[in-house]
């Protein structure tokens, strides 16, 4: 079996700065903005935007919900094997309820589940369909421009 690799190890050069790039854009600078982020089930935020997200408040140990500026939805297990669509749809679900009960919130999205977790802009987009027309979920370019479609 080849070992995994991760999907930013085959980005050239001009991918990866376009990724690096919208990174840059999510970053709460008010403080009732909220850092979304992929997450794992174990609360490990060791990697990507979950490393990200610890400055603005993500603790190690809580996997989903909000922490200080942030709030996580799991994309991999407890041992950080990637998690079924089906399954990352649920916590997708659960965080837009979340957003629902709180307008008073502004929830910056990143591109979950498109790093580490090894999915596509097309396979996760569709699971934000729900958030479309909320004024409070900023969703990434990339997930509105198949949205739109």
């Amino acid at each position: 079996m080849a070992p995994w690799r991760a999907p930013m190890m085959d980005m050239t050069p001009a991918q990866w700065a376009l990724t690096t790039n919208l990174m840059e854009k999510i970053i709460p600078r008010l403080p009732h903005q909220v850092f979304v982020f992929g997450s794992n089930r174990a609360g490990r935020h060791r990697l990507g935007a979950a490393r990200d997200a610890v400055q603005f408040g993500a603790r190690y140990g809580q996997g989903e919900g909000l922490m200080g500026q942030t709030y996580g939805i799991p994309t991999k297990d407890e041992n950080i094997q990637t998690l079924p669509l089906s399954e990352i749809q649920i916590h997708v679900r659960r965080f837009i309820d979340f957003a629902n009960q709180h307008p008073e919130l502004e929830f910056l999205v990143s591109p979950i589940g498109t790093g580490y977790a090894g999915y596509t802009h097309l396979q996760i987009a569709p699971l934000f369909r729900e958030a479309l027309g909320k004024g409070n979920i900023k969703l990434p370019e990339p997930f509105l421009a198949i949205l739109k479609t």
